[in-house]
C-alpha cells in the first residue's frame, strides 16, 4: 500500500465531532480507525518503520498517544513511557508546567523512566498548538533522554504546532 493510499484511509477512518469538547472545536475522532484492525496495523507500521534501530523508548501522550505509543513501542520491541497529566502516577515523578491557551498543564513521568542518553520517540495522536508535545520533549531531555523526534497522526495545518516543536523531527502521517 502506498502512502497516499494510507493517508487517504486514515483520514476516511477519522470522524469529526463539532464542538467537542467546547463550542468551536471540531475533535478529530480515532476510535473509527482503531476498530479497523488492519488500518490501525498500517498505521502502527508506518509510525515504526522510519525509527526501527534508531530509538530505545517510545513515550506516549496522555490519553491518545498511549494507544498508538503503546501500539508501536509493542511493534518495535521497545519499552512504553506514559507522559501523563500530574497527578495520575504513582510513586516519585517528574513534571514540567507548560501554557495552554488559558492558564497552565502540567505532565509527568516517573523519575526513573529514562536514563541518561536513552533516545526516546514522542509519540500523539493529534498535533495542534503543539504545547503538549513540547513540554514532554522537554521533559525527558530534562531527565537525560535524547529525543529525535515526534511521530503524530494528525497534523492540523492551520494550527501553529510545528512552530512549539520547532528545530525538531515531526513526522505525521495526514495532515488536515
Amino acid at each position: 500500500m502506498t502512502t497516499s493510499s494510507l493517508a487517504q484511509r486514515i483520514l476516511d477512518a477519522l470522524r469529526d465531532v463539532p464542538d467537542f469538547p467546547e463550542p468551536g472545536v471540531s475533535f478529530k475522532d480515532i476510535t473509527p480507525l482503531i476498530a479497523d484492525a488492519e488500518l490501525f496495523a498500517e498505521v502502527v507500521r508506518a509510525h515504526a518503520q522510519p525509527w526501527q534501530g534508531k530509538v530505545d523508548a517510545i513515550a506516549g501522550l496522555e490519553a491518545r498517544g498511549f494507544i498508538f505509543g503503546a501500539a508501536i513501542a509493542l511493534h518495535m520491541g521497545l519499552g512504553f513511557i506514559p507522559v501523563r497529566k500530574a497527578g495520575k502516577l504513582p510513586g516519585p515523578t517528574v513534571g514540567v508546567d507548560y501554557a495552554l491557551e488559558y492558564g497552565t498543564a502540567r505532565i509527568e513521568i516517573h523519575e526513573d523512566a529514562v536514563s541518561d542518553g536513552t533516545r526516546v520517540l514522542v509519540v500523539d495522536d493529534v498535533l495542534a498548538t503543539g504545547g503538549t508535545a513540547a513540554a514532554a520533549c522537554i521533559l525527558l531531555e530534562t531527565c537525560g533522554a535524547v529525543v529525535p523526534g515526534v511521530e503524530i497522526l494528525v497534523e492540523i495545518e492551520a494550527l501553529p504546532g510545528r512552530d512549539a516543536l520547532a528545530g525538531r523531527a515531526v513526522r505525521s502521517l495526514v495532515t488536515v
